[in-house]
């Protein structure tokens, strides 16, 4: 591999931490995964998640197009996240990123877990 095609691989593994960086995208897009919710529904579903850190969030992801926000007109308002298919090529992503997480802990940890999801 050439030191250009090599630097054009850290550049797009980059890019990609760049979009999945910080501590609320993956389990806001887990969480969307299940279907589409409304802001306070995430917030119930992510334990430590904050109002301010779940707009700034879904701001970020509206942006690089990983969700959609959907506004309903009725009245009250009725707004809903849902994943765009953009997001949802992530899940295969996120999923390998469980399963080495759950063999990591079973390494370093000792600790045994089972997952059920796939």
């Amino acid at each position: 591999m050439s030191e250009v095609d090599r630097q054009r691989e850290i550049l797009l593994v980059l890019d990609t931490m760049a979009v999945l960086s910080g501590k609320w995208k993956i389990p806001i897009i887990t969480t969307l995964w299940l279907g589409s919710k409304r802001f306070k529904e995430i917030i119930r579903a992510i334990p430590g998640l904050t109002d301010k850190s779940l707009s700034k969030e879904l701001k970020e992801m509206a942006e690089d197009q990983l969700i959609e926000r959907i506004v309903y007109d009725t009245y009250p308002p009725k707004v809903e996240y849902t994943l765009t298919e953009h997001a949802e090529s992530l899940i295969e992503i996120i999923a390998t990123l469980r399963d080495w997480g759950v063999l990591h802990r079973e390494k370093v940890l000792g600790t045994k877990i089972s997952t059920h999801c796939k």
